[in-house]
């Protein structure tokens, strides 16, 4: 939240800097800087957007009383000049660099967040080695402006680590790339995190007229829900839509294909027609887990009632949060509930289904109410049945599943 100091250095920041200089910018940020002492550095940038570096730099010059007589002299760089930006001198330099990181992407190589493993330093010397003149602060401004971020360590310790973590969304990456290059369907699934329904706070805070907010329970005791809502999500990679089933009975195997079945007959089939693939990548646990025997026999049912080649792909072990469907769909149904209480399950439903944002996402959400009971047995004959096709490369993630015969098409 922003402090009454930051927003007044805000304001003068905003009526200043268009008659400033960039010399002149510099020593005024470090002045209000040096004036508010321990700290003053963080302030100023957060209130101005200036860096750090920029700052400090006229903290330097303020001490430099040499520089501060040519600035009077009117010897003073005039805004603008200088050197002009590594993207603009070396134009290629940024296809060159998002293809050495594309490769070695962490998480889902889709997402919005794109986890680099190399480090700048690294990424400089390999560009350098291809003829680019630039270094390690460059690149790392180049992949901020390009949606890149830097892994936070306590993301990789999320779950176990595996050997072959990278190879898996290099394999996704690739597949992703065919289909949809072909103009066959590309989902990625998942089931958000469960909801109390009922008079309950809702992290968040939304406009209200002034002292009058909207009171909920002190306490958030699941004894006092009526429910507890389960919204499973599809994610349609290619067209940027979302559809959300909102049970309320279990999270199973049975629910999660049962949305993806609900999915295809109310939004895939229309949009992809003359479609004969299916491409899922999901989390490697839970409802639709790379082990679930239920997931399996669901995914094979489905596939002979659609007569589509359902190809299904695992993220690794402990690499969840990288999931495409967190990042695009589920945390701006976050965003768009938040502080609003989810008293009954038609809430629920309205606020996922108008969830939108302005790079074009649209939701589409249905309750389900329909019993999925837990503990459902798939046989050892059940399993020889199906028409599965694993890859050569780590068959226990990627595998497919062939639509059999005799069966009725819907």
């Amino acid at each position: 939240m922003e402090t009454d100091c930051e927003t007044l250095i805000r304001n003068k920041y905003a009526s200043l800097a268009p008659v400033m200089s960039e010399a002149q910018i510099r020593l005024w940020a470090a002045t209000e800087a040096r004036e508010l002492g321990r700290g003053g550095i963080a302030v100023v940038a957060r209130a101005t957007g200036l860096v750090r570096n920029t700052i400090v730099a006229g903290l330097r010059e303020l001490e430099d009383p040499g520089h501060l007589a040519r600035l009077a002299a009117g010897r003073s760089r005039r805004r603008g000049a200088g050197r002009k930006p590594t993207t603009v001198t070396q134009p290629e330099v940024k296809e060159a660099l998002d293809r050495l990181v594309s490769p070695a992407t962490r998480g889902d190589p889709m997402s919005p967040l794109l986890w680099s493993s190399k480090s700048t330093e690294k990424l400089a010397a390999e560009l350098c080695m291809k003829g680019f003149t630039i270094d390690a602060d460059t690149v790392g401004t180049i992949l901020k402006a390009q949606g890149y971020s830097l892994q936070a360590l306590h993301k990789t310790l999320e779950g176990g680590s595996h050997p072959d973590r990278d190879a898996q969304f290099q394999h996704i990456a690739a597949e992703v790339s065919l289909f949809q290059a072909a103009g066959q369907p590309v989902i990625s699934v998942d089931c958000k995190k469960k909801e109390l329904v009922g008079n309950f706070k809702n992290a968040g805070r939304e406009w209200q007229p002034k002292g009058h907010p909207d009171t909920v329970n002190v306490y958030d005791f699941a004894s006092d829900a009526l429910f507890k809502a389960i919204p499973y999500g599809v994610y349609d990679v290619t067209r940027n839509e979302g559809w959300v089933c909102v049970g309320i009975d279990h999270e199973t195997a049975e629910f999660a294909v049962a949305t993806i079945r609900q999915w295809w007959r109310q939004m895939g089939r229309a949009r992809y027609r003359g479609a004969t693939e299916l491409y899922i990548t999901a989390d490697g646990g839970g409802s639709n887990g790379a082990r679930n025997r239920l997931w399996k026999r669901e995914l094979q049912a489905l596939a002979d009632t659609t007569g589509l080649t359902i190809h299904v792909s695992h993220l690794p072990p402990g690499t969840s949060k990288w999931n495409k469907i967190e990042h695009r769909l589920f945390s701006q149904i976050t965003l768009n509930w938040r502080g609003k209480p989810l008293t009954t399950l038609e809430a629920v439903v309205g606020l996922i289904g108008s969830t939108t944002t302005q790079t074009g996402l649209t939701v589409r959400a249905v309750a389900d109410q329909r019993s999925y009971p837990t503990g459902r047995k798939v046989t050892k004959a059940e399993m020889e049945a199906l028409a599965i096709t694993r890859s050569d490369f780590h068959g226990d993630w990627n595998y497919l599943f062939a639509p059999r015969d005799n069966v009725t098409r819907k």
